[in-house]
């Protein structure tokens, strides 16, 4: 983890800044290009200082490529157009050392793999030391011992032993937990967070979520938060952001969004979900016919539109976005509000 591209909670006062020195972050008009295909296309939204964003959408639709953009980490091939904004500077131009200098330190990210993520060759000790001494100067022997207390804070058992220990020796769960350590070292002002239960069982998932809200809440970290669980969502965020096709197509607060969804994807999803009070075998489970379009395959106009059951001619041009007071969406043909 070179420029410490993932960071850990401390409990010293001198490794802590809360957010009453965070920023906003501010994207505008992001792209992400595979060669001349435009995998993420024109995503503009703000994530307010100490604020908590659900970024939600079927598996192709972009989120992750999104979070890669954001932290100047998208993989070689790929590149980044547009603007992310983040204390004055932009970030797609920020020279390397500049970026890798607020990477792990102000701005921090939890992968979907732990496994793939996390160093095989490194014992989880120093790799969670490691931002704590790239950023704030520690030396070794104290950023072990902050790194040791770390891992006590996110709740991993026998935290001495464990630091010793190379991440294929740790469950998942472990191996998520140490990514979390790290990613709040030096008490960043956002989080990107990534699928970051993916793999994991449903109660291990539960208490990896409680971790989170818990010191994103004790940090005043601003979160944005990726996923696919609306659940998850409504519970630990504020604002959500809808994605199909490489674009945000509604957002709002997590109560405009799921209480009154104006965009059909948005309904869809919801209606998608199963009923907690129902008998599910003598239930048929509403699913969206057809699937996430490939990359470069996007139907002109809406990107939803060869799924939608309200699209028509119209839907062939692109629909400009509606600001309702918070609430924004882009459709032609808006589901009524309540139904």
């Amino acid at each position: 983890m070179g420029c410490g591209t993932c960071s850990t909670p401390s409990s010293s006062s001198g490794c802590r800044r809360r957010a009453e020195v965070a920023e906003s972050l501010l994207v505008e008009d992001l792209r992400v290009l595979v060669g001349a295909v435009e995998a993420v296309r024109g995503v503009s939204f703000e994530l307010g200082a100490g604020s908590r964003t659900g970024l939600i959408g079927e598996s192709g639709s972009g989120k992750t490529l999104t979070a890669l953009a954001l932290m100047g980490l998208l993989p070689d091939g790929l590149r980044a157009a547009g603007r992310v904004l983040y204390g004055g500077r932009d970030l797609l131009t920020l020279p390397d050392d500049e970026l890798c200098a607020l990477r792990g330190d102000r701005l921090a990210m939890v992968f979907q793999e732990p496994m793939s993520a996390l160093n095989p060759v490194m014992r989880i000790g120093d790799q969670v030391a490691e931002p704590l001494m790239l950023h704030r100067r520690l030396g070794r022997r104290v950023a072990l011992a902050e790194a040791t207390r770390a891992l006590m804070r996110v709740r991993i058992r026998d935290p001495e032993e464990k630091m010793r220990a190379y991440p294929h020796q740790l469950s998942g769960g472990q191996r998520q937990r140490a990514m979390i350590a790290m990613a709040m070292a030096c008490a960043p002002a956002v989080l990107v967070a990534d699928e970051p239960t993916t793999a994991l069982d449903v109660t291990v998932q539960a208490g990896i979520l409680r971790l989170l809200d818990e010191l994103v809440e004790a940090e005043g970290t601003t979160l944005l938060l990726i996923t696919h669980d609306l659940a998850v969502v409504a519970s630990s965020c504020d604002r959500v952001l809808v994605m199909y096709g490489g674009k945000i197509v509604e957002s709002g607060t997590v109560g405009q969004v799921f209480d009154r969804p104006r965009h059909p994807y948005t309904r869809a999803l919801l209606d998608a979900i199963p009923p907690v009070d129902e008998d599910l075998p003598d239930r048929h489970l509403r699913a969206i016919p057809g699937s996430v379009p490939g990359l470069g395959r996007f139907p002109p106009g809406c990107p939803f539109r060869n799924r939608c059951p309200n699209a028509d001619g119209k839907c062939a041009e692109m629909p400009p976005l509606a600001v309702l007071g918070d609430h924004s969406l882009a459709c032609w043909h808006p589901v009524e509000a309540g139904i």
